[in-house]
């Protein structure tokens, strides 16, 4: 009854399945993570392509805003979860007395429920049963059409496939503001390859394992770039501790040989770099979807997660899969015998790719390039 009484509240409305050809107004709900708003713009960019006078707004998270800011033909609306409540509040009153004539609810997740009761909209339409989770499905008045076994990228466009929409924008870059590329101009060394590493896995909530390489196998394969190439090599990451030690340690033991950047770029300026470098290695990350946005190639690790599912989407030829290897090893399974989306969660899974297949990929890479 309390749920009830807020979406009331709230103004939650469940319209008729009123199929315009071309609406007035499109929202959209997508508040995280960085990999899965870079998946949604390239649909809200193909919205845009096929509706050219409709007006999309997209409510977003405060971090992943960062990232999207500056795209034009987007009014976004930025929602902080960190204060709930507040945040909750601040956003009834700027929709109170907005309706639009479609709600994409992109994110399935009880955060996302509640924002999408403050969406005044005629049609709320949202995942299908099966991915539809935390109670999706009782927010929304139509849901698309379950696929099995796709691809991130391919699950968020099926929205619009459920809008008769057929094409699929394969060009969706970020914005680079000036200052950001002129900080990726002062770092980039022209006349030599750049990779950027990107090197851990961001920690998930309540996470107690880690996700990422070690620092070992890294510092191997950072040795063939250098020697091999003469490539110059960048690091990238946060503020965690585990990518603190990952930039310490490498760039302790390469010394001016590697620029360790971790910690020190804002969103804007790590899209910059990678979309100025030449290629990018990393695990199941942000990183790995800012360079597919940006259109830079990707060696991307995966043991832990399926590639085929959440992979960098116009990489898959540089992927490294380890994925079925972990699921025989520590689980005795065979991947089709796994839920689709499926993490595994043994920390030695990582670890189950080794230094000398990246380096193949890598000079497979180099040679086709150069």
């Amino acid at each position: 009854n309390t749920l009830i009484d807020f979406c009331n509240l709230a103004g939650h409305i469940v319209g008729s399945n009123n199929d315009s050809l071309t609406p007035d107004s499109i929202c959209v709900i997508r508040l995280s993570a960085l990999g899965d708003c870079c998946h949604a713009l390239a649909v809200v960019k193909t919205l845009h392509e096929s509706f050219q006078d409709t007006k999309i707004t997209w409510i977003i998270g405060k971090t992943e805003f960062q990232l999207l800011e500056g795209i034009e033909d987007i009014e976004f609306i930025i929602f902080d979860k960190s204060n709930l409540l507040k945040s909750l509040i601040k956003l009834s009153i700027q929709l109170r007395h907005r309706k639009f004539d479609i709600l994409l609810h992109m994110h399935a997740s009880m955060t996302a429920n509640l924002v999408s009761c403050l969406v005044k909209a005629t049609r709320k339409i949202g995942f299908d049963k099966e991915r539809a989770r935390d109670l999706q499905r009782f927010f929304c008045n139509e849901t698309i059409e379950a696929k099995p076994r796709q691809h991130v990228m391919e699950g968020f466009f099926g929205f619009a496939e459920y809008l008769d929409i057929d094409s699929k924008r394969q060009n969706w870059h970020l914005y680079i503001p000036e200052p950001a590329s002129s900080f990726a101009e002062n770092i980039i060394d022209n006349d030599k390859i750049t990779c950027v590493i990107s090197p851990c896995s961001s920690q998930r909530f309540g996470q107690t394992y880690n996700r990422s390489w070690s620092v070992e196998n890294y510092m191997s394969v950072i040795d063939h770039l250098i020697k091999t190439y003469n490539i110059q090599v960048i690091l990238t990451g946060g503020a965690s501790e585990i990518e603190l030690n990952y930039g310490n340690q490498i760039s302790q033991h390469f010394k001016s040989q590697v620029k360790n950047l971790v910690n020190q770029t804002s969103l804007k300026e790590l899209t910059a770099l990678i979309n100025k470098a030449d290629f990018v290695i990393c695990p199941d990350s942000g990183p790995a979807h800012i360079a597919t946005a940006m259109k830079t190639k990707v060696i991307g690790l995966y043991a832990m997660s399926n590639p085929l599912r959440s992979g960098p989407y116009f990489s898959k030829d540089w992927v490294i899969n380890a994925y079925p290897k972990a699921a025989k090893k520590l689980l005795n399974k065979e991947i089709s015998e796994l839920k689709w989306g499926y993490r595994i969660k043994e920390p030695e899974a990582m670890n189950l790719i080794t230094p000398e297949e990246v380096i193949a990929k890598i000079d497979q890479l180099i040679l086709q390039r150069y």
